[in-house]
C-alpha cells in the first residue's frame, strides 16, 4: 500500500509511537515560529524550563501582531524578544516586515519539512508542502529546545480537484467551499490533503491561502503536494536550492475523498458570526457596505493586492467607504511600490495599513456600530474585530474590490463595466531579508531585557485528590478562543498573565474573573461548563492560562478543539466530556459539584464520574488520554511536568 504525503511526513519525522490511527505519535520538529502576541509566553516558557539555546534547525521570532504601541507595554515586549531572539539562537523578524505565515513561506518554508507555530494559521505553510501545525506557545518552546510534538497520528482526507477556476472566482471560494463542506467542527485530528488535476491551475499564494484556512475546520494541517509550480515560486524567491518534489503514491489511501470541481464554483462569503456561515455572493448582492479591508495572512500576496490594484485603476472608492489595505510583507508592499501598483491603491482612495495582523485581531480599524465589514481575512467571530455589532464577512480580494467601488455587495460576474484581472506570479521576487536579524555570536553577553510589565509563567499545582467546587460559568456551542481571552486592547497585557486574567470571558460574562477568583480564594475549584466544539479558533494558550490562574481545574464540554484541548493539558485543566451529550443540559452555573478520586481516576486511566450536588445526579465523563497526558495532568501542567524530571 502506497503512502499519502501527510504520512510520508510523518514517518520521516517519527521518533515516538506507530503509525496507527487514533494513537498518540511524537514528531521531530524541524523549524518553529513565534509571533509576538503568543511568543513572549513562549519564550518565558523556555527560560522557565532551563533551556539554553534553539536546537532545531530553525527558530524564528516575528513581530506582527501587536505593533500599535499605546503605552510602553508592547515596545517593551518587542525589546525583550529581540533580546531573547539573539541571546538564545533564535532570527528575530523585526515589526514592519510583515506577517509571520507570509514571511515564512516566501523567505523558510521547505517542502517536506515538520513547522510548529504558536498561531492557529501555521498551516499556512501547507502551501508549498511543509506538515505545519498551530500550537501552544508551551508546545513551541518544547520544540525550540529539541523536544518532540505529540499529537494524535490523523485520519487524511483527499480533496480532489478538477477545472479550472473561472474569471471572479479564486481561492479564497475554493476553502470557502471546503468550509461549507465540513463545517467548523467535527473535523478533530484530519489531515486535509489536495490532489487532483485541479491542483496544477493553482498557485503557490492560491494553495496557501486555502492552507490558511483550513485551521478555521479544525483540522491538524492541509498539504498540497510540491511539485513544478512549487519550484518556480521557490526558485523566485531565489531559494531554488531548498525545493524537492513531494506526492503522493499513486496507490494511497485516504480515510474519504471529497471532489470538488473548480469550474462550478461561484464567488462566496462567509456570513457573519463564523467562517462556517457560507453563502452565495450572488444571494447577497445589494447589502451596502461600509468598511473594506483587504490584508491578513491569508490574502496579502503579491498576486492578491496587484489583482485589487487592477481592478481600482482609474477609480475612486465610494464615498460611503472606507478601504484599507495591509500588504503581508515588506517584500509584497516594496514590489508593489515600485511598479506603481501602490500609486494606483492610493490614487483610488485606499489607506496603506502596517504590514502586519492589525484588522485581523481587532487592533485597529475597527468597524462603526451596526456597520457592514467586508474583509480578506479568515475568521469573523462575534466582536472580534472590536465592534461587537459589527456585521463581517469574509470574502475574496476581487469581491472586496468591487464592493469598495460599487459601495454594496456585488456578484463581480454581473459588473459589465469591469474586466477581471488574470495575474501571473513574477519570475523573480524582490528579496530583502535586511529586516531579519540574526542571533548573536556572544550570546553570553547578551542581557535579556524584562520591562515592568512581563512576568514569569504562573505554574499550577499538582491535580488534587478530589475536585470540589462548582460550574463558575456555562457557556454554548462555538465558543472561541477570542471569547475567553480577548484580543484587541487587551492583548498589551499577554506577558502579565494577572492583569490578562481579569478579562476572561470579558465579552460573555465580565464579573467570571471576580467570581472565579473568589472562589479560588475560599479553596474552591471552579469548572467551565461548555457545549460543542469548545476551543476554536486560536491557538491563544493565554484562553487556557488565565483561567488556570483564576482556579479553574476541569473543564466539561461536549467536544474541545484539538489545540485547545493540549493548551489546557499543559496548564493541567482536565478537559473531560460528556459521555451523553444530553448532560449538558442537566449542570446549570452555579452548581455545586465534585468529582471525588479525580486524582486516582486520571492516574489509572479508569472512568471520571461528576456529581452534581445541587441536581442531585451523576454524569459519566469521558476521560481517554494517553499515559503522557495523564502525567501531564497529574504534575499540574508541562511546566511543573519537565521541573520534575529534571530534579
Amino acid at each position: 500500500m502506497g503512502l499519502n504525503i501527510a504520512q510520508k511526513i510523518l514517518q520521516e519525522h517519527l521518533v515516538e509511537g506507530r503509525m496507527t490511527l487514533g494513537e498518540e505519535i511524537a514528531i521531530r520538529i524541524d523549524q518553529t515560529l513565534t509571533q509576538d502576541a503568543t511568543g513572549t509566553m513562549a519564550y518565558l516558557q523556555f527560560e522557565a524550563m532551563g533551556l539554553d539555546r534553539a536546537k532545531n534547525e530553525l527558530a524564528v521570532s516575528y513581530v506582527d501582531h501587536n505593533t500599535v504601541q499605546v503605552g510602553f507595554e508592547n515596545a517593551d515586549d518587542h525589546r525583550y524578544l529581540k533580546s531573547v531572539a539573539s541571546k538564545y539562537g533564535i532570527i528575530y523578524s523585526r515589526p514592519g516586515n510583515g506577517i509571520c505565515h507570509q514571511l515564512h513561506l516566501e523567505r523558510f518554508g521547505i517542502p517536506g519539512k515538520t513547522l510548529l507555530g504558536s498561531d492557529s494559521h501555521t498551516p499556512t505553510g501547507g502551501g508549498i508542502g511543509m506538515f505545519a501545525m498551530g500550537a501552544g506557545g508551551i508546545d513551541v518552546a518544547v520544540a525550540m529546545g529539541g523536544g518532540p510534538f505529540y499529537l494524535t497520528c490523523p485520519r487524511v482526507i483527499k480533496i480532489h480537484l478538477e477545472g479550472e477556476l473561472q474569471p471572479w472566482v479564486s481561492a479564497k471560494d475554493v476553502i470557502l467551499k471546503v468550509l461549507d463542506i465540513f463545517s467548523t467542527k467535527g473535523n478533530v485530528g484530519c489531515v486535509f490533503e489536495y490532489g487532483g488535476p485541479g491542483v496544477d491551475t493553482l498557485e503557490v499564494p492560491d494553495r496557501a491561502t486555502i492552507t490558511n484556512m483550513g485551521a478555521e475546520c479544525g483540522v491538524t494541517t492541509s498539504l498540497f503536494p510540491s511539485d513544478e509550480k512549487t519550484k518556480r515560486f521557490m526558485e523566485a524567491q531565489q531559494r531554488g536550492g531548498d525545493w524537492r518534489e513531494l506526492k503522493a503514491d499513486d496507490d494511497a489511501e485516504y480515510e474519504r475523498v471529497v471532489t470538488i470541481n473548480l469550474s462550478e464554483l461561484e464567488p462566496l462569503a462567509a456570513a457573519p458570526h463564523s467562517p462556517g456561515n457560507i453563502e452565495k455572493i450572488a444571494d447577497l448582492a445589494g447589502k451596502k457596505v461600509d468598511q473594506v479591508l483587504i490584508g491578513s495572512c491569508t490574502n496579502s500576496s503579491y498576486r492578491d493586492l496587484r489583482t485589487v490594484a487592477e481592478i481600482l485603476d482609474g477609480k475612486t472608492v465610494h464615498p460611503n467607504v472606507s478601504l484599507g489595505i495591509a500588504p503581508g510583507s515588506r517584500e509584497v508592499f516594496m514590489m508593489i511600490t515600485k511598479e506603481g501598483y501602490a500609486t494606483k491603491l492610493l490614487a483610488a482612495g485606499a489607506r496603506f495599513l502596517e504590514s502586519a495582523c492589525g484588522f485581523c485581531i481587532g487592533n485597529h480599524m475597527s468597524p462603526g456600530t451596526d456597520a457592514v465589514s467586508l474583509r480578506t481575512s479568515n475568521r469573523n467571530f462575534e466582536g472580534r474585530s472590536g465592534t461587537k455589532s459589527a456585521q463581517v464577512y469574509l470574502v475574496s480580494p476581487e469581491v472586496a474590490a468591487v464592493a469598495a467601488l460599487t459601495g454594496t455587495i456585488v456578484d463581480p460576474r454581473t459588473a459589465r463595466d469591469l474586466v477581471c484581472p488574470r495575474v501571473g506570479m513574477p519570475e523573480v521576487f524582490d528579496v530583502d531579508d535586511s529586516m531579519f536579524i540574526p542571533p548573536s555570536d556572544t550570546p553570553d553577553a547578551v542581557e535579556v531585557f524584562r520591562g515592568p510589565n512581563i512576568g514569569d509563567p504562573p505554574r499550577n499545582e499538582p491535580l488534587p485528590a478530589d475536585l470540589e467546587g462548582e460550574a463558575a460559568i456555562k457557556v454554548g456551542d462555538k465558543i472561541t478562543t477570542d471569547h475567553i481571552m480577548p484580543a484587541g486592547a487587551r492583548l498589551k497585557y499577554r506577558s502579565n498573565v494577572p492583569a490578562y486574567a481579569q478579562f476572561v470571558f470579558e465579552n460573555t460574562d465580565p464579573a467570571f474573573p471576580a467570581r472565579a477568583a473568589a472562589n479560588r480564594d475560599r479553596g474552591l475549584h471552579n469548572v467551565i461548563v461548555a457545549g460543542a466544539s469548545y476551543g476554536q479558533g486560536s491557538s491563544r494558550e493565554h484562553a487556557a492560562l488565565c483561567p488556570m490562574y483564576l482556579g479553574v481545574k476541569a473543564v466539561v464540554a461536549q467536544s474541545i478543539e484539538r489545540i485547545h484541548m493540549a493548551n489546557l493539558i499543559n496548564f493541567g485543566i482536565v478537559p473531560l466530556m460528556f459521555e451523553n451529550e444530553e448532560d449538558y443540559a442537566r449542570i446549570e452555573q452555579g452548581d455545586k459539584l465534585s468529582i471525588h478520586g479525580i486524582r486516582d481516576a486520571i492516574e489509572k486511566g479508569e472512568p471520571v464520574v461528576l456529581r452534581n450536588e445541587t441536581q442531585a445526579c451523576d454524569i459519566p465523563l469521558q476521560s481517554d488520554f494517553s499515559e503522557r497526558q495523564r502525567a501531564l495532568l497529574l504534575a499540574g501542567g508541562l511546566l511543573n511536568y519537565t521541573k520534575n524530571l529534571s530534579e
